[in-house]
């Protein structure tokens, strides 16, 4: 455990930090629990502790820190014997067993200040049964990096729809390449383009009831998706053999120019240019529309606070969640000295960097149909890992479809009952 109280005077101008939240009279102790535990991210919530002590010098924070693997098997044990004033956690489904067991407080009265209109992206992720339950303080893009210079080789932009993407593809496959490549040893990689694909299909809300299990696996809409995805599968637009590899193995493919494209989050930047690509070889499109009808959405996870219902200073934690979504104090901890992903606030800003800048300019403004957390995240750890090993056999064989179908909505009733 770490304490936090200082003097305005010397903690502003060590940090260099502008005020603009208005100091408040907040006194005793204000109890924060955080899986935080890498370096990088730790300074970040220790940074974040000693600005909001010395926003408030009467109120005296007590930062504990839990390995990340701990935290999560001893949430619910904490949540419910000794709850912290503050916790760290995740959005979407992620929170839901902790609402529905009444260990989360309502924030909806939080959510309700100005500055939350700048947060809107996150909103729907944040909310079950109309109300809001915590607030992010980071996220970040996923979409489709490609090889910008196969593209000039070729003569192809980034595609505006789904037929310019299979137009792309058959050029690309026509070159002696793969459109894209894909390591699918592990299962979750799958569930990126299960959530494009529906999403872009059916749109952020069905895909929001499906994983929340109020829509049948066999559902024609599921089909239709399933249907798209099999376009792709067919004309041979994956890598061969991806069962074989984990997301990490399946880099080379890209890097050695036989894939030109890969669907993942921001994380694939780093080691794509460690291995060579630089900004001129590497460029990053949002994932194209399907069905016209239907808003873009997004996978973006998003990292959150919540108050447990069992704090004891809720006063000082409101005012700790409004801190922590400032338009300045996401802007220092997303930046790529500390955590290096994307601040929330649509009017934070971000590193002098090519994706991140892409990224945020797109969750900022370009994803009307709302956010989603990724299929692991959105649904059930049971049906997740269902779901996931049925996306992997149909890639490998599509015309197992109905049998797929069939057992994951069986596993659907089972678990969601």
């Amino acid at each position: 455990m770490k304490v936090f109280k200082g003097t305005i005077a010397a903690l502003m101008l060590s940090c260099g930090f502008g005020v603009s939240v208005q100091a408040e009279s907040l006194s005793g102790t204000l109890k924060i629990f955080s899986d935080m535990a890498n370096p990088a991210p730790r300074a970040v919530m220790e940074g974040m502790a000693e600005r909001f002590g010395a926003l408030h010098p009467d109120l005296e924070i007590e930062l504990t820190v839990i390995d990340r693997e701990a935290y999560k098997t001893q949430i619910r044990n904490f949540l419910t014997a000794n709850a912290p004033d503050v916790a760290n956690w995740y959005a979407a489904n992620r929170m839901k067993p902790y609402v529905d067991a009444g260990l989360f407080e309502d924030v909806s009265e939080v959510w309700a200040d100005p500055i939350f209109a700048d947060l809107a992206s996150t909103k729907g992720a944040m909310t079950l049964d109309g109300k809001q339950w915590g607030v992010p303080y980071t996220y970040y893009q996923w979409g489709v990096y490609y090889r910008a210079d196969i593209y000039k080789e070729l003569g192809l932009t980034e595609p505006a729809n789904f037929e310019e993407m299979k137009s792309n593809c058959a050029a690309i496959i026509e070159s002696g390449r793969k459109c894209f490549t894909l390591g699918s040893k592990n299962y979750w990689t799958t569930g990126g383009w299960f959530d494009y694909l529906n999403m872009r299909t059916n749109g952020h809300d069905y895909h929001a009831k499906l994983t929340a299990g109020e829509i049948a696996w066999t559902d024609e809409g599921v089909r239709q998706t399933f249907a798209n995805w099999r376009e792709l599968i067919d004309m041979g637009a994956f890598i061969d053999n991806h069962t074989a590899y984990s997301w990490q193995e399946s880099l080379p493919f890209i890097v050695s120019g036989d894939a030109a494209a890969i669907l993942k989050g921001n994380f694939a930047v780093a080691p794509l240019r460690d291995a060579g690509l630089d900004d001129s070889k590497l460029d990053f499109y949002q994932f194209p529309a399907i069905n016209p009808d239907v808003e873009l959405a997004e996978d973006a996870p998003t990292d959150t606070f919540h108050i447990p219902s069992g704090a004891q200073n809720k006063e000082a934690a409101k005012a700790f969640l409004k801190f922590v979504v400032e338009a300045d104090n996401q802007t220092l901890i997303n930046n790529g000295a500390n955590l290096g992903q994307l601040p929330v606030n649509a009017k934070s800003s971000v590193d002098d960097d090519k994706f991140l800048k892409e990224g945020f300019a797109m969750l900022s403004s370009n994803s009307p149909g709302g956010v989603a957390q990724f299929f692991d995240r959105d649904a059930p750890a049971q049906m997740a890992k269902a779901a996931m090993e049925g996306f992997q056999e149909f890639m490998v064989k599509p015309d197992n479809l109905d049998k797929i179908l069939a057992r994951l909505d069986r596993a659907a009733k089972r678990i969601y009952k």
